[in-house]
C-alpha cells in the first residue's frame, strides 16, 4: 500500500518563503502525476499545482510566478517551493498522487495535510 508522507508546515510572515515536501512510501510508490492542493476554512479545496512524469506542469493563476512544483529524480518525492507568501495562501495543503494524466483528476492517494499560515 502506498502512503504519502508530508513535511511539517508552519507559520510565516507575508513575503517569506516555505518549502513543502511529500514522500511516497510503500509498494508501487511511483505516480505518473502528483499534485498539491489546498483548502482554506470555509472554502472548497483547490488544485495549486500538478506535475507529471513527462515534466508537464500546471499552476493555478493565483500562485503563478510565486510557487514552484518539482519532483526528485526517483519521482517519489514531490516539492512545493512557495515564495512571496501572502495571507490568502493560508490553508491546509495536501499532496496527492495519480496513475493517470493530471487532467483526468483521478487522485487515488492523499497525504495527511499540513497547515500553512501566513500573517500580514
Amino acid at each position: 500500500q502506498v502512503h504519502l508522507v508530508q513535511s511539517t508546515g508552519g507559520s510565516v510572515q507575508a513575503g517569506e518563503s516555505m518549502k513543502l515536501s511529500c514522500r511516497a512510501t510503500g509498494y508501487g510508490n511511483k505516480f505518473y502525476c502528483m499534485g498539491w492542493f489546498r483548502q482554506a476554512p470555509g472554502k472548497e479545496r483547490e488544485v495549486v499545482a500538478t506535475i507529471d512524469s513527462d515534466g508537464k506542469i500546471y499552476y493555478v493563476d493565483s500562485v503563478k510566478g510565486r510557487f514552484t512544483i518539482s519532483r526528485d529524480y526517483s519521482k517519489t518525492t514531490l516539492y512545493l517551493e512557495m515564495d512571496g507568501l501572502k495571507p490568502e495562501d493560508t490553508a491546509m495543503y495536501y499532496c496527492a498522487g495519480s496513475s493517470v494524466a493530471c487532467d483526468v483528476s483521478d487522485w487515488r492517494v492523499w497525504g495527511h495535510g499540513t497547515q500553512v499560515t501566513v500573517s500580514s
